[in-house]
């Protein structure tokens, strides 16, 4: 059990780190203006605040891209963006309430706040008339993404998700203090963010989301949203049954068949070409999700 706990926290670590290190770097687009005339920017009026995402594409395959702790659709998703397949797909990229351009309102923590963005993302797509989504999230999004295909199972076609977690220990908030301040992170992580947000903005709002994650540490069993081990069936390496979705490990997460399906041992997607050959088994290849 120590051992298992320990490997669990080191991946933990690596992950919520690279932001600190100069060697791991999170991908970070430029500004959507460098997508060129085949991206368009909007918003739209959702749920009492204006939402902005980025769309390109004109395939029946609608996909939903959502990104993780601080991100935009601008900063976390300029390769997918740029390359997935605009023939196949429909691509839109948003910003939840309070990141990126979906300002104001400013962003708070809420319990709910995952419940709320879950709803957010949908109505969006609603919003926009799509009939069916499939979903692209990591880390903050990726979690947003489990809660929205379990609320909304009809309306969510396929996914794919990252470094999403689904509950938080004692060991996890030492490792969310560790990026509290943001003057500590990397250079080339920060400048992006603070070129969105503005120094300010940017270093009050990660604080907000370090206690905002630690609430959860109060729950039954430090469950984040509404994962609660019951409506979560996965097989993870040897032990098959009802566990909390993997930490940190890229999962397709296959409706139907009681169990999510680990595709890549690297703790994230990091490299472009990896995250294809992925996209193009969930999304392109002929298989039965319900």
């Amino acid at each position: 059990m120590a051992a298992a706990l320990g490997i669990r926290a080191a991946r933990r670590m690596r992950h919520l780190l690279s932001a600190l290190k100069p060697g791991i770097q999170i991908p970070r687009a430029g500004p959507a203006a460098a997508f060129g005339s085949s991206v368009t920017s909007a918003k739209a009026a959702v749920n009492g605040v204006h939402l902005h995402y980025l769309r390109t594409g004109g395939g029946e395959h609608a996909v939903l891209l959502l990104p993780g702790m601080l991100g935009s659709g601008e900063t976390d998703f300029g390769p997918q963006i740029e390359n997935l397949n605009k023939k196949l797909f429909t691509v839109v990229a948003w910003d939840p309430r309070g990141y990126g351009h979906s300002r104001p309102p400013d962003r708070d923590f809420p319990v709910d706040f995952f419940e709320r963005d879950a709803k957010d993302a949908i109505d969006l797509m609603k919003t926009l008339k799509f009939k069916k989504v499939s979903l692209l999230g990591w880390s903050d999004g990726g979690i947003t993404a489990l809660i929205a295909a379990a609320r909304y199972p009809s309306y969510v076609s396929k996914m794919v998700i990252w470094g999403a977690n689904a509950y938080v220990t004692e060991q996890d908030t030492e490792i969310y203090q560790g990026i509290r301040d943001v003057s500590k992170w990397s250079e080339k992580t920060r400048k992006p963010l603070e070129a969105l947000y503005g120094f300010d903005y940017f270093a009050r709002t990660c604080e907000k989301w370090v206690d905002g994650i630690e609430q959860f540490k109060h729950l039954p069993d430090g469950e984040e949203g509404s994962l609660s081990r019951p409506s979560a069936p996965v097989e993870s390496g040897k032990e098959k049954g009802i566990q909390p979705f993997p930490v940190f490990r890229a999962t397709l997460c296959h409706f139907g068949r009681d169990r999510c399906v680990p595709i890549t041992r690297t703790g994230t997607l990091e490299r472009s070409s990896e995250l294809k050959s992925v996209l193009r088994a969930v999304f392109i290849c002929n298989l039965s999700f319900f």
